[in-house]
């Protein structure tokens, strides 16, 4: 009960400011103390939260409410991310929230690479919070967040050619092409890939989208060991955007799961294709860590990214999955 009010308590703190900031970069914050929350760590949350309150700016303003008759003409326009956080509210309020969650995944499905995948990221952080917990207000606004962000920088890739592929997520993972050109934000190197490999393409069975989907997520954070070094930030959407989608899962009708797969397979192999390097280099951690130990690092170490792709290790759970996260501690800047 003490962790619930203090992740409710945060994330009413953070319902004050906006997604981004300078235009561009994700509040990554309701993620991080969520992923505090959930690993035992609830009493670090508020201190974590003043050290990144420097990163945070105001709600923005709205402009016009969105509504059932002109929803789409307001998709992907991020100046309308106050009017989509409002309608989802609204919705959340009015209807059950597995209810909302269901009609709007397959509309925002095809646009999850907008904002650089943290929006689909956010909302599968919010799914967990009320499939493992209470269903409390502040909760439910952030899933109405979430969404909110997610509808307003709804970004579809456009064709992509099928390219030959493998039978396992981490062969697949293994041939994707880097882009030729390794320079620009997110949204210029995403405009580059043009094909990737054929992996889940043919899926259409729940438990097998569900079972891929696992598989992925593991080989995506196994690969972040060997070749995080590429990009330390942006390689981990590789493995925690694809996580968001499984943590989704139970929320959703099964009929979703096989898409969800697909979605989540080209948001991994587009990352990797955008960041990966040519080479892996070869990594082991100086030591052996419980899955606590290693959490409890990242937490010192304090970057929000590190924060996320440790609570996608210890999903995963083994120990090459741990030695990524440790990878990650090494590769990236702290938050002080």
């Amino acid at each position: 009960m003490a962790q619930t009010g203090i992740l409710d308590e945060a994330l009413q703190r953070l319902h004050r400011s906006g997604p981004e900031r300078l235009g561009r970069l994700t509040n990554h914050a309701p993620m991080a103390v969520e992923a505090l929350a959930a690993h035992g760590q609830a009493g670090a949350v508020h201190r974590w939260l003043d050290l990144y309150a420097g990163k945070l700016e105001d709600f923005p303003s709205g402009t016009e409410p969105v509504t059932a008759a002109d929803w789409r003409t307001a998709l992907g326009d991020p100046r309308r991310v106050a009017d989509w956080i409002g309608h989802f509210e609204r919705e959340i309020a009015e209807r059950p929230w597995r209810d909302v969650l269901t009609e709007w995944w397959p509309r925002l499905l095809p646009g999850m690479y907008g904002g650089s995948t943290h929006p689909v990221i956010r909302v599968g952080h919010a799914v967990r919070t009320l499939l493992t917990g209470e269903s409390t207000g502040p909760r439910l606004a952030e899933l109405a967040h979430g969404l909110g962000y997610w509808a307003a920088r709804h970004r579809p890739v456009p064709d992509l050619v099928p390219l030959p592929g493998a039978a396992s997520a981490a062969g697949a993972l293994d041939a994707v092409v880097p882009i030729a050109e390794q320079d620009g934000g997110f949204p210029d190197r995403l405009g580059r890939v043009t094909g990737l490999p054929v992996w889940a393409a043919a899926v259409t069975d729940a438990d097998e989208a569900h079972r891929r989907l696992t598989e992925l997520v593991r080989a995506a954070t196994h690969r972040y060991a060997t070749h995080g070094h590429g990009e330390p930030t942006m390689l981990v959407h590789a493995a925690t955007a694809p996580n968001a989608v499984l943590r989704t899962l139970p929320a959703l009708p099964r009929v979703l799961w096989a898409p969800s797969l697909r979605a989540a397979w080209t948001a991994s192999a587009a990352v990797t294709a955008m960041y990966a390097p040519r080479d892996p280099v070869e990594y082991a951690p100086l030591g052996t860590f419980t899955p606590e130990e290693v959490f409890e690092r990242a937490l010192v170490h304090g970057d929000e990214h590190v924060i996320k792709l440790t609570d996608t290790a210890l999903d995963v759970g083994d120990a090459q999955a741990l030695a990524a996260a440790l990878r990650a501690v090494e590769l990236s800047e702290p938050l002080v």
